[in-house]
């Protein structure tokens, strides 16, 4: 306690370092503010793949396609944000995030992180 104090840490700084490192902000797990209700409008670039349950795809390879609805609204973002600047490879998937803006992740993220995904009818 006496090198926190000496540091210039003193007991609420140190409450404070050890909430935000338990918080999703401390490790980048927040997503901007989406519009559900857009999302719901842009998401037929989606639902083609993301809503069938046990859907795979042969393109590049075959691949199962993660259903995405009640998945965590940060998490869709970081992976949008991250198949448009090509930390991910998927093409298809690197074509569709080019598209999209900040705006529209967030819009998309927060439709399908609002519960899960409808999936096609037989």
């Amino acid at each position: 306690m006496k090198r926190m104090r000496k540091a210039g840490l003193g007991m609420a700084s140190m409450l404070t370092l050890v909430a935000s490192l338990g918080s999703g902000a401390a490790w980048g797990q927040t997503a901007p503010a989406g519009d559900a209700a857009n999302g719901a409008k842009l998401n037929s670039m989606c639902i083609g793949c993301h809503s069938i349950a046990g859907y795979k795809t042969a393109f590049p390879e075959v691949y199962s396609v993660p259903k995405i609805g009640g998945q965590h609204a940060a998490y869709i973002v970081k992976a949008l944000q991250a198949y448009k600047s090509g930390d991910r490879k998927h093409p298809s998937m690197v074509g569709i995030a080019a598209s999209l803006s900040d705006k529209d992740m967030a819009d998309l993220a927060a439709y399908y992180s609002a519960g899960p995904g409808k999936t096609a009818s037989k």
